[in-house]
Order: C-alpha cells, then sequence, then structure tokens
C-alpha cells in the first residue's frame, strides 16, 4: 500500500531558514529512477495510470539517468500531460540501438583500440583521447531533435511552467570535476540546496544536462555543461552520486511522490539463487556494481522516508514531529515496479543486438548470466522495449486500487 510519511531531507542544513515547501497545496511529483533501456518500463507505467486515470498529472518532475530523459520529454512537451505521454511512447516505440549510440564494426573498434592504446601508453599524451567505449552521438543527436531546443535551450519547459501545467523539472548528474551530485532545476520559485556531496543548481535545462544525466560511465563519454556561476564542468550518470533519489521532489515541495523503479523487488529466494556458475564474467560485475549505483539507493532512499513515518505516528498529537511547521510535513509514497525481472528478460533478446555490438557484450559474457543486468541497460531494440512497455502496463494495471487511493489521498486530511 502508499505509504504516508514525514520528511524534509532529514536533516537540513539551516533549520531555522529552511521552507516548509507544499505547505499551500497538494504538489503531486512523478520520480523516475535509471535503468538505461529498462526505462521503457516506466512508459508503460505511466500509460496504464492514463489509460484509468486520465486525471494524474504531476506538476513536479524529477529524474535521473535514463529516467531523466523521460522526465526531460514530459516536461518539454506543450499540451496536456496525457499528450505527453503518448508522444513518449511513440519516441520509445521507434527507438533503436543505433539512435542511442554507433554500433558499426568500425567504430566499436576505433574506441576498443584507442582504449588499449590509452591502457598501454604509460599516460603518453596520445594515449589521453580515450573517453568512451561507445559513440553516443545518436543519442545528443535524438535529443535535440525530440526536444526541440532553441538556441541550445529546451523552451516548452519555461511554456508549461508559466502555464501553471508544470511547477518543477529536476534533472540529477554526478560531476566527474568535483565528485558531487547535482541537481539541475527549473521551475517556479525554486530555491536551490546544499547537502554533504550534493548541490541542487538553478538554470534553464538544455540537452546536454539531459546527455550528462544519462551518460553511463565508462560506456558513455562524459558531457561538458558550463554554468555561469560555477563554471565548466564534466558530468556523467546521475546515479553515482545520487544517495537520496527522493530528495528532489521532497525540496521542491512534493506532497505526494509516485517514483517508478525498474528494479524487480525478488524474493528471498530468488535473491539466494547463484545466477552464475563459475568465476563471475565482467558482465555480471558490471551489472551488480549498475544495480547498486542506480536502482538499490531508491529502495533504501523510501525505507527511510517509511520508518520516519512510523516514528513520527508513535509521538503523541501535539508534540514537535507532528508539527509541520516544525519543519516535518506528511509525504505520501508509492513506488511502482516491475513483477518480472526484467534482466532475464533481456537474455530473449540478445540475438536481435546489430552483430557487432552482440560480438562485444559476448565478449564480456552476457551468456553466462542468467541475469544480465548490464545487457538490459544497452538493449535499445523494439521487442525489448516493446515488451517492457507492455508489462508496465499490465503493472500499473495491477496495482490500480493502489494507485486510484494515491491519486485521491488528500495531504490535509
Amino acid at each position: 500500500m502508499p505509504q504516508q510519511a514525514t520528511i524534509q531531507d532529514l536533516a537540513p542544513d539551516e533549520p531555522g531558514k529552511m521552507p516548509a515547501p507544499g505547505m499551500d497545496g497538494p504538489c503531486m511529483a512523478l520520480a523516475m529512477s535509471g535503468g538505461g533501456a529498462r526505462a521503457a518500463y516506466q512508459m508503460g507505467v505511466l500509460r496504464g495510470i492514463m489509460r484509468d486515470h486520465p486525471e494524474f498529472a504531476p506538476s513536479i518532475l524529477t529524474g535521473v539517468s535514463a529516467g531523466a530523459i523521460n522526465a526531460a520529454y514530459l516536461a518539454n512537451h506543450i499540451g496536456s500531460f496525457t499528450e505527453a505521454v503518448s508522444g513518449l511512447g511513440r519516441l520509445w516505440r521507434q527507438l533503436r540501438t543505433e539512435h542511442v549510440f554507433h554500433v558499426t564494426g568500425p567504430s566499436v573498434a576505433i574506441s576498443g583500440l584507442t582504449w588499449a592504446r590509452r591502457l598501454f601508453g604509460g599516460g603518453s599524451r596520445s594515449s589521453r583521447k580515450a573517453q568512451a567505449l561507445l559513440d553516443a552521438t545518436p543519442l545528443r543527436e535524438l535529443l535535440d531533435r525530440e526536444l526541440s531546443s532553441k538556441d541550445g535551450f529546451v523552451t516548452g519547459i519555461d511554456t508549461n511552467i508559466a502555464s501553471g501545467r508544470l511547477e518543477a523539472l529536476s534533472i540529477t548528474a554526478s560531476s566527474y570535476t568535483t565528485g558531487q551530485s547535482v541537481t539541475w532545476v527549473q521551475g517556479r520559485d525554486v530555491e536551490g540546496w546544499n547537502r554533504p556531496n550534493r548541490r541542487a543548481v538553478q538554470t534553464q535545462i538544455r540537452p546536454e544536462h539531459v546527455m550528462a544525466s544519462a551518460s553511463l560511465p565508462f560506456f558513455f563519454p562524459a558531457v561538458r555543461v558550463d554554468h555561469h556561476q560555477f563554471g565548466e564542468a564534466w558530468y556523467g550518470d546521475g546515479g553515482i552520486r545520487l544517495t537520496a533519489p527522493l530528495s528532489p521532489a521532497l525540496h521542491l515541495g512534493a506532497r505526494k511522490i509516485l517514483a517508478v523503479s525498474t528494479r524487480y523487488g525478488r524474493s528471498a529466494k530468488e535473491a539466494d539463487k547463484p545466477v552464475i556458475d563459475d568465476y563471475p564474467p565482467p558482465a555480471q560485475i558490471l551489472g551488480v556494481l549498475m544495480n547498486a549505483i542506480f536502482l538499490d539507493l531508491l529502495d533504501q532512499d523510501a525505507q527511510v522516508l517509511r520508518r520516519i513515518n512510523r516514528l513520527l505516528e508513535s509521538w503523541p498529537d501535539g508534540k514537535p514531529g507532528a508539527d509541520p511547521h516544525a519543519g516535518f510535513r506528511p509525504i505520501k509514497l508509492l513506488v511502482l515496479r516491475p513483477s518480472q525481472d526484467l534482466a532475464k528478460l533481456a537474455t530473449e533478446f540478445e540475438p536481435n543486438l546489430p552483430p557487432t555490438f552482440r560480438f562485444l557484450m559476448r565478449g564480456l559474457g552476457v551468456r553466462e548470466t542468467r541475469s544480465p543486468d548490464w545487457l538490459s541497460m544497452l538493449l535499445f531494440e523494439p521487442g525489448y522495449t516493446s515488451r517492457l512497455m507492455e508489462i508496465g502496463e499490465a503493472d500499473a494495471a495491477a496495482r490500480s486500487d493502489e494507485v486510484a487511493e494515491f491519486l485521491s489521498y488528500d495531504v490535509h486530511a
């Protein structure tokens, strides 16, 4: 069931100056995690929700990694949220691997040789040109085209903020230059925030912000982003240092948060079952690392929120902890996640990969594990993503009662 909790990002740096956002009215946030190609599942969930609840229209959108692409598209689309979801669905249905990164033999071979030259070059100047294993130029071109940027800015966001359809959009990336988690925010009456190793920066969202958030480490190149206040820095995937995935929505005033994860919730029995028989191949190690970086923290953050809820429920009425003006406020949380293991499903569609990229993935050992999480993040093939959307839509339908209760919940009751 959806959880009600009270939290103001746990411990404000300056409690006396920290506002209690969202107290003037119920602000609903949609928080979308990463997961590469698995973000197609989020699209299916939204489509399922809109079918049964066409009134669903979150005013705060937060995204990280591939979830940032979904969030930016929805925030930029001019028109109703229903139309935005429909447009995003068309984008996912048309997506191919070659729309995300170059998959030709020469491109992959050149990248591999460049990495090898750097590895064995002993730091020579010629070896420092290695950036990433894959050339993600097609993804940047896709973002420029689909976000309809003008003069480098995603102009639809301002339009939707001015019309009142959107309160704020936040996109999180990781700074390779400083080691911080940086959340870029565009919205109405937004104030930045600072926490240990993470900060928020007000800006006008550009395609490079989205590209940076979605740049998987080592596989996609880092993205250089310039900010007039903090200067230039290099950024990569937002999941690397984001220790509190729900915090951007909370800071932006959300009173209700719908979080869509792409991580399958395994039972204890499933979790104890080995997925490899021999020494772990690189693909298995990468999959474990990527899950830990991109997906596990959402579950931890939600657990913290629920614990604080139970703590506050144990306090008698009238205690400071129950007073929203003391810095705490009720949060309604609903986390939707896949009912199937999306990584295991990827095995069925691995033969559909372009030959060169399939050769590379097999070299990393994706066929040596029964749950190739890393493969599932890079499997931007229509058969796989369409199946994920179908699962997402079915999962939303299966939990329609919980969704209805979440949407009807009165935060002021």
